[in-house]
């Protein structure tokens, strides 16, 4: 879809459209509609990313848990399950599983909230080491790391699915 399209879309159409770019979420895309029109990608991902930072701290805390337990063989969205595919989540042995649920178990305990990874372009051992050092930071900090990757996700989500422009 080109950004042009996106940006003739009437609210409802737009929020369907991006509603699940920042996972289960679709309040980030209502809260971007009105910025319309917009004239880069680029642009339409900092409207998105803004209303994310100016949300609540509840909204946001909403936002991360939102997200799946990387490596779980749980429901989660399409656009998750092909990330944690690429990744080779998917595709984890017995003893890989079971680190991944402890760990997983660990950080939840931990900070109340998932561990959230942008796993585009990583491999299952590049998430596991991520996991195992981010259990070392402080909540505010992790916080924080975890909106950011919210934010790389989307990113991601966005890029693969609006143009700036027509394709010839």
């Amino acid at each position: 879809m080109t950004l042009g399209e996106v940006n003739s879309l009437g609210r409802d159409e737009f929020v369907a459209l991006l509603g699940g770019i920042f996972e289960h979420s679709p309040w980030v895309a209502e809260r971007a509609w009105s910025s319309r029109p917009f004239t880069t990608v680029a642009g339409l991902y900092e409207t998105m990313v803004v209303a994310v930072e100016r949300a609540s701290s509840k909204e946001q805390l909403r936002l991360i848990c939102a997200h799946p337990d990387l490596g779980a063989r749980a429901k989660m969205s399409a656009a998750s399950a092909s990330e944690q595919m690429e990744a080779g989540l998917d595709q984890l042995t017995a003893e890989e599983f079971e680190r991944f649920r402890a760990l997983n178990s660990t950080y939840r305990e931990k900070f109340g909230f998932p561990f959230i990874y942008a796993v585009k372009g990583s491999t299952k051992y590049d998430v596991l080491c991520a996991l195992e050092r981010r259990l070392q930071a402080s909540t505010e900090l992790e916080r924080s790391t975890a909106l950011e990757q919210i934010g790389r996700i989307a990113q991601f989500r966005l890029a693969e699915l609006i143009h700036d422009r027509e394709t010839p």
